[in-house]
């Protein structure tokens, strides 16, 4: 059996780095448009090209998200767009839209991989894609464990499917409920993830009173699902046959690619070095990235449901504060870009790619110009701290949330 892929969301070039550091095998992105995630940060088209040479690199890949249901107007700039994406060596596109399909299949020599967003659940229509040219299908997140044994049984093509991350209520993504309610589509990379508001219900002749959907006090999230969680059948998981197993997350921070694609990088390899078990500290790391309750969604029943009914809130377990840039060895200090709120005495942990995480008390804290400081609460501020141990670059600071 083949190791799988590693497949991590990136929605700017940062990203992207953290991502392929802490063990990613290959990222998927965007660019400015064309995307489903138009607020996600995304890359400009010399961004792209810095982002495909960092993978390169490190023997990576860069997938760009082609995956918008395109209008007439879209046509008209896509085939400059794919051209570009050719020109720069990226290693595949993911597309929804049949004419989409069509026009980079014809102008390319892209490989194309079909996206969730094109509501693949059976083998049929895999064959049906490999036979108008695709190269990987991403199924939707809709099938059980036994579905996609099935599938992979029967069709000879990569197969790519979603093993963490938010989401959608919708049917693989496919939402008019953004559109109609605030005039930006999610099917154009716009939505604004009305699913997950507070709803109640009203009354035609009683506009004033407002009915909650049950009987929950707080009210009602009714389109408000959890957030997908593998990782307790990953397993299983790998031994469906899948080639890329993937973490959704284009518009999470920093901290969240970090953490989870290094669990799933550890939880993979562990698996293939034959001692796989679920550990606490994988458990207690995806505990401290921005999370909603987690589900093991469609994969494997699971009772309690995949709804939350009491809040849309994400919640975590530590606080994000910032990212060593560099470490000096010789006097055990870490210049950092601080990202939160630090100061002297504060209780901190170290995620490293490579190494342990640890924890110690912050103790010595200097500005750019090495004057001392106590506190550092300007997002961004360069600043210096001596650690008592060596990191990493790249490595993350952060402290237990309040």
């Amino acid at each position: 059996m083949n190791k799988p892929e590693l497949l991590a969301p990136a929605g700017n070039l940062e990203k992207l780095k953290i991502a392929l550091i802490y063990g990613a095998d290959a990222v998927y992105v965007g660019g400015k448009k064309f995307g489903l995630r138009a607020f996600g940060g995304n890359f400009t088209d010399e961004e792209l090209k810095q982002g495909v040479d960092f993978a390169h690199s490190m023997g990576r890949k860069v997938y760009v998200t082609v995956n918008i249901f395109a209008h007439n107007e879209d046509i008209a700039e896509l085939p400059d767009y794919l051209k570009y994406l050719d020109s720069i060596g990226v290693d595949a596109v993911l597309i929804s839209d049949l004419g989409v399909f069509s026009l980079a299949k014809e102008l390319t020599n892209l490989e194309l991989h079909v996206s969730t967003q094109a509501n693949v659940t059976n083998y049929k229509t895999v064959e049906t894609w490999k036979s108008l040219g695709a190269s990987r299908v991403v199924l939707a997140r809709e099938l059980s464990q036994a579905e996609i044994v099935d599938i992979k049984n029967r069709c000879d093509i990569e197969l790519e499917m979603f093993v963490h991350g938010a989401m959608c209520i919708s049917y693989s993504g496919r939402c008019y409920l953004s559109h109609y309610l605030t005039g930006r589509d999610g099917n154009q990379g716009e939505c604004t993830h009305s699913c997950r508001w507070k709803y109640s219900l009203i009354e035609e002749k009683r506009p004033d009173e407002y009915f909650e959907v049950n009987e929950d006090e707080r009210g009602a999230y009714v389109m408000n699902s959890k957030d997908l969680c593998l990782l307790p059948c990953l397993d299983k998981v790998i031994e469906s046959g899948v080639r890329s197993l993937k973490i959704e997350g284009r518009m999470k921070s920093v901290h969240y690619v970090a953490g989870v694609v290094k669990v799933y990088r550890e939880a993979i390899d562990s698996y293939f070095n034959g001692d796989f078990k679920i550990r606490d500290e994988w458990i207690a790391e995806l505990d401290k990235v921005a999370h909603r309750p987690y589900t093991t969604g469609f994969f494997v029943h699971d009772e309690s449901g995949t709804e939350i009914h009491d809040t849309s809130k994400a919640k975590q377990s530590s606080t994000f504060l910032g990212v060593v840039r560099e470490y000096d060895s010789t006097k055990n200090i870490a210049i950092v870009e601080q990202r939160g709120k630090l100061e002297v005495g504060q209780q901190i942990e170290i995620l490293q790619p490579q190494s342990q995480t640890f924890s110690q008390i912050l103790t010595d804290m200097v500005d750019e110009e090495d004057n001392p400081i106590e506190s550092a609460p300007h997002a961004q501020q360069i600043i210096k701290i001596k650690l008592s141990q060596p990191v990493q670059p790249w490595s993350l600071i952060r402290t237990a949330k309040e």
